[in-house]
């Protein structure tokens, strides 16, 4: 006598008629209860960007050139905010002394 491997999840009667009703109608049933009705159940509201707040990509040649002119823009005043800063908090060289008494 073989030994059959128990691979069953749930214990069911051991017809074969009610086994495969279980293997088949246990995932029609997963497939239904998640496929049905799922924008109700399941989304987050306003989970995507609006398009008007979502990124443009340039697509011509003038947008391109505009855009490139104000991201050098931007990068500038950021580079001149940061030196402005750092110019602010180093203190100032030590000045040398001369002695002239001598």
């Amino acid at each position: 006598m073989v030994g059959r491997l128990n691979l069953e999840v749930f214990k069911v009667p051991t017809t074969p008629l009610s086994q495969f009703g279980m293997y088949v109608m246990f995932p029609i049933g997963i497939m239904y209860y998640f496929g049905t009705n799922l924008d109700s159940r399941f989304v987050v509201p306003d989970f995507w960007p609006k398009p008007e707040n979502a990124n443009k990509v340039p697509t011509d040649r003038e947008e391109i050139q505009a855009e490139l002119e104000r991201l050098r823009t931007r990068r500038l005043l950021n580079h001149e905010r940061r030196m402005a800063a750092e110019a602010s908090r180093a203190p100032p060289p030590p000045q040398e002394q001369h002695d002239d008494s001598a």
